[in-house]
């Protein structure tokens, strides 16, 4: 089987943000959060479109990936969420890039 061409994949982004709480979070908490805002936002065929992945978590600084069509929906998206597990959140990004390994260097 062929591998795809390189202009007929996706493109995606890479979005690192912050999450502004008292308490630090389990990254199971956040995606399931970030997955139901997202479904409520745009709904099931959409979050699939996206192709909408939390990457990692450590100290409440995160790495999404998300196609590229969709990248200002997902930072709308992170404006509206108020609450995670009852707890009051503010989700901030902080550097968008194509590229994985640019945002982990940082």
């Amino acid at each position: 089987m062929k591998p795809i061409l390189p202009s007929l994949r996706e493109n995606n982004r890479y979005v690192k943000f912050q999450i502004n709480a008292e308490r630090k979070f389990d990254a199971k908490d956040i995606e399931k959060s970030l997955k139901e805002e997202f479904l409520t936002f745009l709904g099931s065929l959409e979050l699939a479109k996206s192709s909408f992945r939390l990457i990692s978590l450590d100290k409440n600084i995160g790495l999404i990936k998300v196609n590229a069509k969709y990248l200002n929906k997902a930072r709308a998206m992170f404006t509206m969420i108020e609450k995670i597990n009852d707890e009051k959140v503010n989700i901030k990004s902080l550097k968008t890039s194509g590229l994985l390994n640019k945002l982990k260097e940082e």
